[in-house]
């Protein structure tokens, strides 16, 4: 029988890929979004949306959120890609060069901005947005709480008490 080569234990420092991170949040939260009555319309992950340009933009920014609930009668436009008017959330992994997305979602005034943050264990929940591309109201919530998330007439729970961190469990 051939002899197995030793596999060397995973240092305690290191750390979870993002990509792994991203997954393991947005298919958490797909899951709990199917589970609730509530949770109607459609849920899409790393889909091309059209959002209105700003002011200094030449053509609209088509961004890619890690997770977008639409309302039930978004439509399409003319690209064939869903526009902002019928985002009702977005949900993101932090990561640098996220300012810019959010300063679309709020221009757009998609209704609330999750910012999942694994290094720090938080979420920040981004409510009231401005045409000047600012989210007026902020709410931290720490992991392990679970996130209300107002939507159109309805409010979904998202329990954040399996969300992963950067550091893999002992």
């Amino acid at each position: 029988m051939p002899e197995v080569p030793d596999v060397p234990d995973v240092p305690e420092t290191a750390e979870v890929p993002y990509d792994e991170l991203r997954w393991a949040v947005v298919l958490g939260a797909v899951g709990q979004l199917g589970e609730q009555p509530a949770g109607h319309g459609r849920v899409l992950s790393g889909v091309a949306i059209d959002f209105p340009a700003d002011s200094s933009a030449d053509a609209p920014a088509v961004l890619a959120p890690d997770l977008a609930v639409l309302a039930p009668d978004a439509v399409r436009g003319g690209r064939g890609r869903f526009v902002a008017a019928g985002v009702e959330a977005v949900l993101e992994l932090a990561r640098p060069g996220l300012a810019e997305a959010a300063r679309a979602y709020a221009c757009s005034g998609v209704p609330l901005y999750v910012v999942v943050d694994p290094a720090a264990a938080v979420c920040t929940v981004h409510t009231a947005p401005s045409p000047e591309g600012v989210y007026r109201e902020a709410e931290r919530v720490p992991f392990g709480n679970d996130l209300f998330l107002p939507l159109a007439g309805r409010t979904v729970v998202l329990r954040t008490d399996e969300f992963p961190t950067p550091r893999p469990a002992p």
